[in-house]
């Protein structure tokens, strides 16, 4: 028995078209339209009621595309391209296996609007909370060179990089932040649950309580009373670091901070001058722009003092200056990357050696979380026993003092 299905497709004229088909399959559908001429946008089986099975709550359940869904697809883009695949039936292929349905979905909206005669960095730029100005300079680079699939690999390289060095960063953050949680949430617990069970059989023994105690119990007693209080503060407070951290007034607090925090900062400086290293000679490499390249790379260093610097880098290149000399009135690019750059620039070979710059930078992270890992293990532990190891000393001592009072 034929199934109705409701469809949506695209006219020659680009004009969204809807209407129902029975048939066998969607597959069916699908090659009925496609013969018609027609460009399917979306086939859904109808229910009884005429409304589609596949119904969407607006705001709800979208997937937000990272940098792994990106770097896969330029990869598999730059293979299909460079196998001799048109660039319509590259994006509709990408569409369909992609497994993230908020960038089939995009695909689909930039397959439509390629098909119309817009160039792919127009309509990839149609949709910034996916494709990032970086992509979206190097694909207009790679389009006007006529070398797309080379830039979709370097686009691919550059993000699968950036993958693998949060991945470390987080795998070396994951233990201390695990350990630090639970021994708040035994700390909570304990003066929640266990201390006013002591506090009680103490009252009923009527002596004087030892200072740490009296000071555990005081602390028990403030934090059942004002916990719904404490419960609420931290949500609001999680809310409001969530809507206002990438805010300039928050940054130009926090990113100079993070730099000057004891072993921490190094970490960080590390990780923004590889991210400045990498896309700089990524973008480089692909033929954007020296300035276009300096004023996205800004951007992407995830700290705002390094975007400062380079804003700065980027107005005496404006003049006429070479790149490496100006960094050298900037703390923040250690001698090494200046000197690099400036070898670079005199052999002609900068894309090259700030992709080196990259590189060791990704070892330097890579060894420098190692060594904070084994660091912060025992610190930690040591931190938890000593933290949850008082608090049962202050807890005993008044048992202590009553047996010494009965020898």
């Amino acid at each position: 028995m034929a199934t109705t299905y409701a469809y949506k497709v695209r006219d020659r004229a680009g004009k969204v078209v809807s209407g129902t088909l029975e048939a066998d399959s969607a597959t069916a559908v699908a090659t009925k339209l496609k013969g018609m001429g027609y460009a399917p946008v979306s086939i859904d089986e109808a229910n009884k009621g005429g409304l589609s099975t596949d119904l969407k709550i607006p705001g709800m359940g979208a997937k937000k595309v990272k940098l792994k869904d990106l770097a896969i697809m330029a990869r598999q883009f730059a293979t299909m391209i460079n196998s001799g695949l048109s660039l319509l039936r590259a994006l509709n292929i990408l569409a369909e296996q992609t497994d993230n349905s908020e960038l089939a979905r995009v695909l689909g909206e930039v397959r439509n609007d390629v098909e119309t005669g817009n160039a792919l960095s127009s309509a990839f730029a149609k949709h910034p909370k996916v494709f990032p100005p970086l992509m979206v300079n190097m694909t207009k680079a790679g389009e006007v060179g006529g070398f797309l699939d080379s830039v979709m690999v370097q686009i691919a390289e550059n993000y699968e990089s950036e993958v693998k060095l949060r991945g470390k960063v987080k795998a070396a953050m994951t233990y201390p932040v695990v350990v630090f949680i639970l021994a708040i949430l035994m700390c909570f617990v304990m003066l929640i649950f266990i201390v006013p069970v002591f506090a009680k059989m103490f009252k009923d023994l009527g002596s004087t309580l030892p200072a740490p105690t009296r000071l555990l119990v005081f602390v028990s007693n403030q934090l059942r009373l004002f916990l719904p209080v404490l419960v609420i503060g931290m949500i609001a407070g999680a809310v409001a670091w969530k809507r206002t951290k990438h805010t300039d007034r928050v940054r130009n607090v926090v990113d100079p901070f993070k730099l000057k925090v004891p072993v921490f900062g190094k970490l960080f400086q590390k990780i923004a001058l590889s991210r400045f290293a990498r896309n700089l000679g990524t973008m480089m490499k692909s033929g954007v722009p020296i300035l276009q390249s300096l004023d996205i790379v800004a951007d992407t260093t995830g700290n705002v003092v390094l975007a400062r610097a380079i804003r700065d880098v980027q107005e005496s290149v404006r003049t006429g200056e070479a790149l490496a000399k100006p960094l050298e009135a900037h703390p923040v690019f250690p001698p090494m990357v200046v000197q690099m750059m400036a070898v670079g620039e005199d052999t002609g070979a900068l894309d090259t050696m700030l992709m080196k710059i990259a590189e060791f930078y990704d070892q330097e992270v890579e060894a420098t979380t190692e060594s904070l890992t084994a660091l912060i293990e025992p610190l930690m532990i040591a931190f938890l026993g000593g933290m949850v190891g008082s608090m049962i000393v202050a807890l005993y001592m008044p048992i202590f003092k009553v047996f010494d009072l009965i020898k």
